[in-house]
């Protein structure tokens, strides 16, 4: 073999080498069509395992149910951060007004890759009216999602539809269908899904104690159904100062890296809430941790 012959060989060896090597990109959680779509609108909602199609009250319900937010009488906001084992970061925000029967709110997810991918961000930006007649509220909610992890980029609109009733504060009932239309570029379109549930207070939400339990039932577009259950308990002072636990388990969920156990704290400052959410995954780089503020007047 020739000098020249041997070098080219050589070359092969190292590309060949290389190419058998070489393993797939870390899979990023909104790397399916939809998957932003899917994810938890709250630190709280995170801390219950995903569970908040009837959590009432919060700005950040209103990713999971537009007729949540009815029960705010003035004004909420929310927001959160959070990063996940493979380098992505999550930004979310919300905010809430209520005007008579009416409540108004707003809500953006902004997914970041890891640095190294260099690609672009997904983002999901929702504006949603509620409108509330005695007890139960009706609501809908218009979507834009544009997936810059996809390759192609894809976008789409949508829509989202729920219903919510509230039995003082001791019992609400929630029904929403997410994801109406959504047709995405490429041939793609957002997986619909379909959620009921219901919060249970076991103790005066104006008293010292705390103690509330959600069970869900998740039924997506092409998955298995998932039941989720969580609950909330702690101690709060006369001045509002006070400590919540939170724990939910998810009979499956959309990651086969996920655990189905999510555990979740927070502090209660007055109208000030802090939140922060655990949730451990099966990869060697470790769990997700969110952050999170509520402020509701």
């Amino acid at each position: 073999m020739t000098v020249a012959g041997r070098r080219v060989g050589g070359w092969a060896g190292v590309i060949i080498t290389a190419l058998l090597s070489a393993s797939p990109p870390t899979r990023l959680p909104a790397q399916v069509a939809g998957d932003i779509a899917s994810l938890s609108g709250s630190t709280r909602s995170a801390g219950l395992a995903g569970a908040g199609v009837a959590l009432v009250g919060d700005a950040g319900s209103v990713f999971a149910n537009p007729a949540a937010i009815a029960s705010i009488r003035h004004l909420a906001l929310e927001g959160s951060y959070e990063e996940y084992p493979a380098g992505a970061t999550l930004s979310s925000a919300a905010a809430a007004v209520g005007f008579g029967p009416f409540a108004y709110g707003i809500g953006t997810h902004v997914l970041r890759p890891a640095t190294e991918l260099g690609r672009p961000t997904d983002v999901l930006a929702l504006s949603a009216i509620v409108f509330r007649f005695g007890m139960i509220a009706v609501g809908t909610s218009v979507k834009y999602v544009r997936e810059g992890l996809a390759v192609p980029q894809v976008e789409a609109w949508a829509t989202d539809a729920g219903v919510a009733i509230a039995l003082f504060d001791i019992f609400a009932l929630g029904a929403s269908v997410e994801n109406i239309g959504g047709d995405l570029s490429a041939g793609a379109h957002l997986p619909r899904r379909t959620r009921f549930g219901f919060t249970m207070n076991f103790a005066d939400p104006q008293g010292s104690g705390r103690l509330l339990t959600t069970v869900e039932g998740q039924w997506p577009e092409g998955r298995p159904s998932v039941i989720v259950a969580g609950a909330e308990g702690g101690m709060v002072t006369r001045g509002g100062i006070g400590l919540i636990a939170r724990i939910g388990i998810s009979g499956r969920t959309s990651s086969i890296d996920m655990s189905p156990l999510a555990l979740g704290a927070g502090i209660t400052l007055g109208r000030l809430r802090l939140d922060y959410a655990y949730r451990s995954t099966s990869t060697p780089s470790g769990a997700m941790h969110r952050l999170g503020v509520r402020w509701t007047r």
